[in-house]
């Protein structure tokens, strides 16, 4: 028997009707043989599941007709207004040193100091090792003995050359001999000025003992150690310096717009520059375009640009990814809508334009670049035009809307939501 008997207590009206219902089934079942029990359990089960559903469901809608009961949506709405755009390009790039410098040994010798730390900052010519210079101090003061010994042996021959030039006047001498005379005095002079050039490179090779930095900038590593016998034919070097003040930024363009860059760089306009890090608000540093690539890379369609920046707080390093923004354009007195407010559909992106009675209506639009928060409309609307910028999800043509402030909105979002994990409330 699956209705309550006639003598079971009454069902009270206004409550949820069906846990009486089922009060009534239990009192029929318990009656019934244990074996039907287990049945009866399963069909509770279910019952009580229905139950909480169609009171639910009940008071669904009357919540519902309390949330919306003015028939009006409450939105956020902005103004649409006029000022100057700029138009930017945007690219990923590598930080690329202007100058990188791989130090050597120009000569063979025992490397005997360093004079340096690892990623030190250096200007050029500072020292940084020493290699023996006993060798090379030897071979110098040779070549300078040779030298004292020459110049000797020219003096002399001269002094000879002198006399014998007198005797062939008191025609004493044979011509003959004066001419070999004349030309040994040459013969001591060429010899002379080997020696001197003899020694002028035993004074570089000592000179090159004390090894210094090439151009100023920061040194890396340290790559050999001193006591090793270094070369002037290694494949290593003994560090690498890197040139941090300018540094550069290489990154590439679509090639649709390389006439747009090249018409800056011919008309001599410096193109601005900015390179950021994650965060787009805040940007590393500022410099400005150096140069193009002489060629596209064909496979994919893009021209290399390269960008200098003074780094002088050192905020852009070697080989890192930043984001490149390049100032190509600035559109003046531009109509401009918040990008909030811009939708996109099937016919074209589009805007939900208020009207004088709180009524909106779908407008389509031409949008153009953007900068920051705001778009650029190049058709569409007019300066003081409002637009909705939020709450746009549930509005069609003709709606109706209620004007709400962002904070008046934020609370309604925050009211909305149900807390994670919170207890669920029950009828």
């Amino acid at each position: 028997m699956l209705f309550p008997r006639s003598g079971d207590r009454p069902i009270r009206r206004g409550g949820c009707a069906r846990f009486a219902r089922i009060r009534s089934l239990w009192r029929v079942w318990t009656d019934r043989p244990k074996a039907r029990l287990h049945a009866a359990g399963i069909l509770l089960s279910a019952a009580t599941l229905l139950a909480l559903a169609g009171c639910t469901q009940g008071q669904a809608p009357a919540a519902r007709g309390r949330e919306h009961g003015s028939g009006a949506t409450p939105v956020r709405i902005g103004v649409v207004s006029n000022g100057d755009v700029h138009v930017y390009l945007s690219a990923l790039g590598t930080v690329t040193p202007l100058e990188t410098v791989e130090v050597r040994s120009r000569v063979d010798g025992q490397l005997m100091s360093v004079h340096f730390t690892e990623g030190q900052r250096v200007s050029a010519g500072d020292l940084l090792a020493q290699i023996d210079p006993r060798p090379f101090q030897v071979q110098l003061e040779q070549a300078e003995a040779q030298l004292a010994r020459d110049q000797a042996l020219l003096s002399s021959a001269r002094i000879d050359l002198k006399r014998y030039r007198g005797l062939l006047q008191e025609d004493s001498i044979a011509q003959q001999q004066v001419a070999t005379q004349a030309s040994l005095v040459q013969q001591y002079q060429g010899t002379v000025k080997l020696d001197k050039a003899q020694i002028a490179d035993a004074q570089l090779q000592l000179d090159y003992t004390r090894i210094t930095a090439p151009i100023s900038g920061r040194l890396g590593l340290r790559l050999v150690d001193p006591g090793n016998v270094v070369h002037a034919s290694d494949a290593g070097a003994l560090v690498v310096i890197t040139r941090l003040e300018p540094i550069g930024v290489v990154f590439p363009i679509p090639q649709a717009e390389l006439p747009k860059v090249l018409g800056l760089l011919d008309a001599r306009t410096p193109v601005p520059t900015q390179a950021f890090g994650r965060d787009p608000a805040y940007p590393l540093a500022s410099g400005r375009l150096a140069a193009v690539d002489n060629q596209i890379d064909t496979a994919t369609g893009t021209v290399k640009l390269k960008a200098e920046f003074p780094n002088a707080d050192g905020r852009l390093f070697p080989n890192q990814f930043v984001n490149v923004r390049l100032l190509v354009d600035t559109l003046h007195q531009a109509t401009l809508v918040p990008t909030s407010a811009v939708q996109r559909g099937t016919k074209g992106q589009y805007v939900f334009l208020v009207g004088p009675a709180d009524q909106v209506a779908l407008r389509l639009i031409e949008a153009g670049p953007g900068e920051g928060d705001l778009t650029s409309v190049r058709a569409g609307l007019a300066p003081g035009d409002r637009v909705v910028v939020d709450g746009v999800d549930r509005l069609r043509d003709g709606a109706k809307i209620t004007p709400i402030s962002a904070e008046n909105r934020s609370r309604q979002r925050a009211e909305s939501s149900p807390p994670l994990g919170g207890p669920s409330q029950m009828p």
